[in-house]
């Protein structure tokens, strides 16, 4: 329970970190909400894979390779995307921080997750 108490808690604060790099008066625009849909498409190669592959006691496979291939690749997109934004000055570079912030400690709660729920025992995500 204090494991999904203290996710809950990082995401909370990685959220706010974001909100704030698109709410405040001085920053005012909603472009960096966009990095929600990384967010939410981040797990689903991890979800896939886990459900081909069938070997799980093997030391590499295809399968989950290529799912931590798009997994980097959409974590990466996510850190550029308000990188693009506020070099093409659609917002602002303080703005931008914040929506970096908010990834890092939003991409760590993600990881954090799979690394206390993942392990297969009787209470995981598995289940749910």
């Amino acid at each position: 329970v204090a494991a999904l108490v203290g996710l809950s808690f990082s995401g909370a604060i990685g959220l706010t970190f974001l909100m704030l790099g698109c709410a405040l008066e001085y920053y005012g625009v909603y472009w960096p909400l966009f990095v929600l849909i990384f967010y939410f498409i981040c797990p689903i190669p991890h979800f896939i894979a886990r459900r081909v592959s069938d070997d799980s006691d093997a030391a590499s496979s295809a399968c989950r390779e290529l799912a931590y291939f798009f997994t980097t690749g959409i974590v990466v997109s996510a850190f550029g995307f308000p990188i693009i934004l506020a070099r093409v000055e659609a917002i602002k570079w303080g703005a931008c921080g914040l929506v970096l912030a908010g990834n890092a400690v939003i991409f760590l709660t993600i990881l954090g997750f799979f690394l206390v729920f993942g392990r297969g025992d009787d209470f995981s995500w598995e289940q749910w």
